[in-house]
């Protein structure tokens, strides 16, 4: 297949492409900087550097002979404040070259079959004691809002492209994301719950959300929302406690929810709210899960 890419230089987008990348399957990637894109991913035959600047129309002829694409275009939720300007740059990050992405397609690419476009669990409510489907209707507040309006710029794909929308739940892997924050404060045995660690996470593991990603490009039965999480969430105590252990460090200095709540302001329901949410539907679809339990994504993790 010859896949577009928006994100590709990020976390997840680099991981499926080098998971890709050996099955022959030519990757376009879109991004601001090529020669900064060509550093991070490599110069191989079966990649192609596209500059666009995500605001722009993405040029005709890049879309022509593109068979599916993958969007995980955004700016990181938890790189600033939430200051007003920061929420609008997070959303515009998203919904604008979803847009451009979507635009071009239906005009642009006579070939594509299948759209994978990125949401994220932020859809859903918090701090409710079920755990939640697909089916349950989004939450208020900024972070759905954001998923809101993601998922229905994605949606306006025209007929005949299957829309495959994963929301992800907290990523984890080496090289990014929420580890590459907390490992450095673990390895120091500084780690542990925050708030009262009672909140459950639900996570996945970066090559797991690579190879739902891979299945729903290549099968054809996937369609619509899918939570991207992993079988068994776990608390945020348990988290603490998983990490330490793969470590080989103590993780028993709990965090304040109120020093928190001072140093990240709205931002810290990030890690203070709980999520339980079901993978159910990705399991059903066929996705055998490489790690399902956070001792085994911890494992990978500490020895990686």
């Amino acid at each position: 297949m010859r896949i577009l890419i928006t994100g590709g230089t990020g976390f997840v987008g680099s991981r499926l492409i080098q998971r890709l990348q050996p099955q022959g399957h030519t990757f376009v990637v879109l991004t601001r900087n090529a020669a900064s894109a060509r550093r991070r991913l490599g110069d191989g035959k079966h990649l192609e550097f596209v500059p666009w600047d995500t605001r722009s129309p993405i040029p005709p002829e890049v879309l022509a002979e593109v068979d599916a694409a993958v969007n995980l275009v955004g700016e990181s939720i938890a790189a600033r404040r939430w200051t007003p300007q920061q929420k609008k740059r997070i959303l515009q990050s998203r919904i604008e070259p979803t847009r451009a992405l979507v635009e071009g397609i239906n005009r642009h690419a006579p070939r594509c079959r299948v759209l994978v476009s990125a949401s994220a669990i932020g859809y859903y409510p918090v701090n409710r004691p079920e755990a939640l489907d697909e089916d349950t209707p989004p939450a208020e507040g900024f972070m759905a809002r954001i998923c809101r309006d993601w998922e229905a710029e994605a949606r306006n794909v025209k007929e005949g492209v299957r829309l495959v929308i994963p929301r992800i739940g907290v990523v984890l892997g080496r090289g990014g994301g929420v580890i590459d924050r907390l490992l450095p404060i673990f390895k120091m045995g500084l780690g542990g719950p925050v708030g009262n660690g009672r909140q459950v996470m639900s996570w996945i593991h970066v090559d797991d959300l690579a190879g739902i990603l891979d299945r729903a490009l290549k099968d054809e039965t996937m369609q619509g929302p899918y939570n991207a999480v992993a079988p068994h969430p776990v608390s945020n105590r348990d988290f603490s406690r998983a990490f330490g252990r793969a470590l080989g460090r103590p993780a028993l200095l709990p965090v304040p929810a109120f020093v928190l709540r001072a140093a990240m302001g709205e931002m810290a329901g990030i890690v203070l709210d709980s999520q339980d949410i079901s993978g159910h539907r990705i399991q059903e679809a066929g996705y055998d899960f490489l790690y399902p339990r956070i001792e085994h994504a911890m494992a990978e993790i500490a020895g990686g």
